[in-house]
């Protein structure tokens, strides 16, 4: 949600601040803006809608070498230019932009800025203008924004400008990302590595309550309190390659296509000197002395999470609860005696997730962080981490990241297990070659979404057992990307009220996969299908009929959630694609939720 982008150097500010804000548009927004700096005073430039209409209110003739930019994702206000950052306080002379949300903002209009007049709805304003107060009752403008950090309550990532001083960026960090990019004659800041990547490979990661002073020779870092701290630069493995869409039409299509690779890539980052599978001694020692493991997670991440579970538990034997993060902290369920709580998360900001995360650190807990993002809060805050090594997932819609979590939690079963049965490493290979396949045969999911659910308005998915989970988020992909209502439903419930929606022509999506729900799913599908539901099936090769329309061939049982997903994944970008949607950025939905 949101990004920020900002630049202090040698080079014109503008091509690179644009390009930056581009490379975040599958973080979700709704508005953007840059500001700029020259001998001419501060210059802005915002509005609502994509970046292409900033780039057409730019104007050119400006010429600058330090400035911030920002899409918006709305928390507070509509989405219009007025609520779109940057934001500037009363007297002009500080700019501000801001991920995040304030959540004190009213209190501290009432207690010191009574007298001001606000312009837009945000809270973001409420920050400008407290700097503003502070440096007119003669604060220096660092212990201004040190005060104002101190002052507001909630998540914040800042990048801020002053009209007084063309050489300096200030920043600050609380809850949301934020990292400095360094380089040679310039310095960066950006909420995503991926919006510098072009231009440095070198970042330092900021942590909460941190303030920063950047020129385009030097980066210093303070606590809150003004102490000086000192911290080693990290250098970023991302291929800027990665991070482009090639020849595909879209990220969603290029990132279900590289997923057998991503399984390969797990293997190799997986295995040790020798070619066995290897984890950490520490990590595993740690799953294996819990007494109960509770994978906390949400969305698409979730959904991993319940395939985990029974990864865990038929393989490893370890009792494991999925809970849902946003619900956790404000409803714990009663937990065990000697708990490890493993979080699940592309990303590794889920702010939902991370409040989670603090909390159960503060019970004296075990953390164990699944993510994509090395150096991420998640990844940092917890005791250990298992990187998904799938690479920047760039669409809202995950697809690589999903099927890479279930591929490592399947390996952290494994090497818990103290009964091995499963040749992991040759089970993955035959894997990733199904993978490949299945995306081989697009034109069968091109036709089934044409003729099936271009033009519906609802659609269900059913499987039993493990194809449940499956199901589940073959509905959230559908729903999320095409915008028809999608619902995944355990194929027994339906007698006990679902079916009461099916009508003539209703898609109804069913999985099969495993021998001993087969014939209790199929009798699922002729139930609905006498209803006049349009039936499609799923199924691997050992269990297929005649009359299926998606047959993949067989892999081990147990890893069938990562094959049979992807035709699910091809049928809702192949619907979304019909149906004229935006498939790498669908309406209100951000890749990385960093609010609660």
């Amino acid at each position: 949600m949101c990004g920020i982008v900002g630049y202090i150097g040698n080079k014109d500010v503008k091509e690179i601040i644009l390009s930056g804000l581009e490379k975040l548009e599958y973080r979700g927004y709704d508005s953007a803006g840059l500001a700029m700096i020259n001998k001419d005073g501060m210059h802005i430039f915002k509005d609502k809608g994509r970046i292409f209409n900033l780039r057409k209110i730019v104007n050119n003739d400006v010429e600058s070498t330090l400035g911030i930019g920002h899409t918006r994702w709305a928390t507070h206000g509509v989405p219009n230019k007025i609520n779109s950052h940057p934001h500037q306080s009363s007297s002009k002379r500080f700019t501000l932009v801001h991920n995040g949300v304030i959540e004190n903002d009213d209190v501290l209009k009432y207690e010191y800025l009574s007298k001001v007049k606000f312009e837009s709805d945000t809270d973001t304003e409420v920050i400008v203008q407290l700097i503003q107060k502070f440096v007119e009752d003669g604060e220096p403008v660092d212990l201004a924004i040190r005060h104002t950090m101190s002052e507001i309550h909630g998540s914040y990532a800042l990048a801020i400008l002053d009209k007084e001083d063309n050489n300096t960026i200030y920043a600050a960090k609380n809850k949301s990302p934020l990292l400095v990019g360094i380089g040679e004659g310039f310095n960066m800041i950006g909420s995503d590595a991926m919006a510098m990547i072009n231009h440095t490979d070198n970042f330092y990661e900021l942590h909460d309550k941190e303030f920063v002073k950047i020129t385009k020779d030097n980066v210093e870092i303070y606590t809150i309190y003004g102490n000086k701290i000192q911290r080693e630069p990290y250098k970023a493995e991302i291929d800027a390659t990665d991070i482009e869409k090639g020849t595909y039409p879209h990220y969603m299509l290029k990132e279900i296509e590289e997923q057998p690779f991503v399984i390969r890539r797990i293997m190799a980052n997986y295995k040790d000197e020798n070619g066995n599978l290897h984890i950490d001694e520490e990590v595993l020692q740690a799953v294996k002395q819990c007494d109960k493991v509770y994978i906390i997670a949400c969305g698409t991440s979730y959904h991993a999470g319940l395939v985990g579970k029974h990864f865990l538990e038929n393989i490893a034997g370890k009792h494991t609860e999925v809970i849902i993060s946003s619900e956790f902290v404000y409803n714990t369920p009663l937990l065990s005696g000697k708990p490890l709580f493993l979080f699940i998360s592309q990303s590794g900001e889920t702010a939902d997730s991370r409040a989670v995360l603090v909390k159960v650190k503060e019970m004296g807990y075990t953390t164990l962080t699944l993510t994509n993002v090395k150096g991420s809060t998640l990844s940092r805050e917890a005791d250990y981490t298992l990187l998904l090594h799938a690479g920047p997932e760039i669409a809202v819609a995950s697809t690589k990241a999903y099927t890479a979590q279930m591929a490592v939690l399947a390996i952290l079963a494994t090497l818990v297990s103290n009964n091995i049965n499963i040749d992991l490493m040759k089970e993955f290979a035959i894997l990733a070659n199904v993978m490949e396949t299945l995306c081989d045969n697009k034109d069968i999911y091109d036709k089934l979404a044409y003729q099936y659910l271009k033009d519906s308005r609802s659609c269900f998915y059913i499987g039993r057992h493990i194809d449940y989970y499956v199901c589940l988020e073959a509905a959230l992909k559908l729903k999320e990307i095409s915008y028809i209502q999608t619902e995944g439903f355990a194929a027994g419930e339906l007698k006990h009220g679902t079916i009461a929606l099916i009508e003539k022509g209703t898609p109804v999506i069913a999985i099969i996969t495993q021998e001993c729900i087969n014939l209790n799913t199929r009798s699922n599908i002729k139930e609905v299908k006498a209803r006049g539901a349009a039936s499609i099936v799923i199924s691997t090769k050992k269990l297929s009929a005649e009359t299926d329309e998606i047959i993949m061939n067989d892999v081990h049982g147990l890893l069938t959630p990562i094959a049979s997903v992807i035709p699910t994944q091809l049928l809702a970008y192949y619907a979304a694609l019909h149906k004229g949607c935006d498939i790498d950025k669908p309406r209100n939905l951000a890749k990385s939720v960093t609010v609660e």
